[in-house]
């Protein structure tokens, strides 16, 4: 069986590092997987991408052209919104490699064409990173529930008009992939039912496939030694903050943190506890936590993550939506309790006060609570450690997550899709 992973990137951003280490977990397992990417980061010989600076640069600006409708809505949020209607010449590049079946992981920035899709005649997983798949243009959908519809009056467009650009992409999606041989893999129990609740793909199998880790990759390091070579400090407690561009996506929910970590301080914690921040180098005007904070900028390799996983305490994230942050996986492989709100995937990872803080969604001094709950109690805090690891060896190592993408595309290859 020969497999072809496509993804945006294989490295870059957590969808791209999840459908990277699935890659690697399938040829862990002795499948003969492939990945094609419009931007490659690692050295891997499996992995296909444009192979010349003046290709990279085509691809850059791709996403500048697949974005100009979007200037019609100068009230628009500032939230990716992704149209994806420039043509491309993926298909050839995919009949190069000869695939048996063709994971689609996430696609965005004008990567691959919707109409393209529909071309692929090879069998179709779709593993879903997010909701684009089935929205308008919009990668989560806040509170609007139009994808149950035919989207049109776009709060994220700041539209009120029904036939507005996210109707355009929804239409576009229903006409192309009206008749397509497609096989869903959500990640998480809240992606799911939101898939059976779309109006594009509630009647398509959906299967629930969690990401896979690297238990050897991310594993408890000593946190004495993680603080030393991190150069933070072996007296303190230390709450961890951290994503892609953490303190700049208002879905991670940065500005919640702050109010939170303010009251946490006025609570007598403000001599014991410091704020650790990656993801983000120091603002060059510093919100004011309360607490001293550190900026540790931005990893991108496994080893140093888990270190900084490992140096703290608790780890906070406080998404007011999200599907399975490789962030929490990361930090629970490393035995660090998480607090986090009571929405998207959390619950699959987090279980409220056995290896995590489950919070009541957006109540801040609920957030607060969890924070402080997770630090006040030593033995506590051990067992807690204990059991985030135990989750992880349990059900997300990446050997479980490849056996069973190797089970399902073995299933659709012997004509068992439906």
């Amino acid at each position: 069986m020969k497999t072809l992973l496509v993804s945006t990137a294989d490295f870059q951003g957590g969808a791209a590092r999840a459908a990277y280490r699935l890659h690697q977990g399938l040829q862990e397992i002795g499948v003969d997987s492939q990945m094609l990417v419009q931007y490659k980061s690692t050295d891997d010989l499996t992995v296909t991408a444009p192979r010349t600076r003046l290709g990279e640069s085509v691809a850059r600006t791709r996403v500048a052209f697949d974005a100009l409708p979007l200037k019609f809505y100068p009230q628009r949020e500032d939230t990716i919104f992704s149209l994806q209607w420039l043509p491309e010449r993926t298909l050839p590049k995919i009949a190069q490699l000869k695939p048996d079946i063709i994971n689609l992981h996430w696609t965005g920035e004008a990567f691959l064409q919707i109409e393209t899709i529909a071309k692929l005649k090879t069998p179709l997983v779709w593993t879903l990173h997010d909701m684009w798949a089935f929205t308008g243009g919009c990668h989560y959908n806040q509170d609007c529930d139009r994808y149950t519809d035919a989207c049109g009056k776009c709060p994220q467009l700041g539209s009120s008009k029904d036939r507005d650009l996210s109707r355009w992409v929804w239409q576009r999606k229903a006409k192309a992939w009206r008749n397509l041989d497609l096989t869903i893999v959500a990640l998480s129990s809240w992606l799911a039912k939101c898939v059976k609740s779309s109006s594009l793909f509630k009647e398509l199998r959906v299967e629930l496939i969690p990401n896979g880790i690297d238990t050897n990759l991310y594993r408890p390091i000593n946190p004495q030694i993680a603080r030393e070579l991190l150069k933070l400090p072996q007296d303190k407690h230390l709450v961890l903050f951290g994503s892609l561009k953490a303190t700049s996506n208002n879905r991670k929910g940065f500005h919640l943190l702050q109010p939170a970590l303010q009251d946490l301080s006025k609570s007598g914690w403000q001599d014991r506890v410091e704020l650790v921040v990656f993801g983000s180098s120091q603002p060059e005007n510093p919100p004011e936590f309360g607490l001293k904070t550190h900026y540790l900028g931005t990893f991108s390799d496994d080893l140093s993550l888990a270190l900084v996983y490992s140096a703290a305490d608790v780890f906070v994230l406080p998404s007011v939506q999200d599907n399975l942050p490789n962030t929490i996986m990361e930090a629970i492989a490393c035995g660090t309790p998480c607090v986090a709100f009571n929405i998207g995937g959390m619950p699959d990872m987090i279980e409220h006060q056995k290896n995590g803080y489950l919070v009541e969604p957006y109540r801040i001094e609920d957030l607060a609570r969890g924070i402080a709950w997770v630090l006040e109690n030593r033995e506590r805090h051990q067992n807690l450690s204990r059991r985030a690891r135990d989750k992880v060896e349990q059900e997300f190592t990446r050997e479980l997550q490849a056996s069973r993408y190797l089970s399902l595309f073995t299933e659709i290859l012997e004509g068992g899709n439906r």
